[in-house]
């Protein structure tokens, strides 16, 4: 029979070797671009995520997608890029960076930004039987220089002067404003969306046909804060207006 010094002998030897005989896969954590991210309506944007501490990427499995794991929007397995398991709308519309895979970083190309491409993206590495991830929120954004007021004779004693905009993401902030720069009550004001999810805006305002000085039509895209503007000169009595288009960015 041992002794008990003997069991506890080979008991700390066990224990000693314990680390030495575990899984070698190193855990690591997956760390994206801290968002949200811009990215201009029908331009390109970047997604990055890297592994820490470093290490190579190139035997994980690396899967970029969107509400659903199943649905990668990128898959790269063993080393390849599986378009044949990617979600169709992507895959001519993706690459995967991956010129510093060996330090495990890839980065994540989108061409052609629609407005569909808003929102969250998960970026997920798999070691064998360990796995992280990380999300980076896009915000996708659109700002129209095309602007237009029309001015319509609405009765005897005042002018309907109206303002349109097409081609804004997300919905823009639209206000009328005197030539002191106070803001004017609009009407009404309006909104709908086109084929490509992009805002119209409409906006219309009342002022006597004897107002004078001008007023001017702002329109601000709240992600960006870049505005647009445009303002028509009510000289007076005459009925006579000219349109000035300009435009700044903040």
């Amino acid at each position: 029979m041992e002794t008990m010094e003997v069991l506890l002998c080979r008991l700390f030897v066990v224990l000693y070797l314990l680390p030495v005989i575990t899984p070698s896969s190193e855990q690591f954590r997956v760390n994206g671009l801290k968002g949200p991210i811009l990215a201009p309506f029908g331009g390109e944007v970047e997604l990055s995520c890297q592994l820490s501490p470093p290490q190579s990427a190139q035997h994980m499995e690396i899967r970029w997608f969107r509400n659903r794991y199943t649905q990668p929007i990128y898959l790269y397995k063993a080393g390849k890029d599986r378009y044949g398991e990617m979600t169709p709308m992507y895959v001519e519309r993706t690459e995967l960076l991956k010129d510093a895979i060996g330090e495990g970083k890839v980065t994540l190309k989108i061409f052609n930004v629609g407005v569909d491409d808003d929102g969250q993206y998960h970026c997920f590495f798999r070691d064998g039987d360990f796995s992280e991830e990380d999300i980076t929120e896009v915000k996708v954004t659109a700002t129209s220089s095309n602007i237009q007021i029309l001015v319509l004779p609405s009765n005897i004693d005042d002018l309907r002067v109206e303002c349109n905009s097409r081609g804004w993401f997300p919905q823009p902030q639209m206000e009328w404003r005197d030539s002191q720069g106070k803001v004017l009550p609009p009407a009404s004001k309006s909104h709908s969306q086109d084929t490509d999810k992009l805002f119209n805006m409409k906006m219309t305002l009342f002022l006597s046909n004897t107002h004078p000085g001008d007023v001017t039509c702002y329109l601000r895209n709240p992600l960006t804060g870049q505005e647009e503007k445009i303002n028509i000169v009510l000289p007076g009595e005459i009925c006579v207006f000219v349109l000035h288009m300009t435009a700044i960015v903040t």
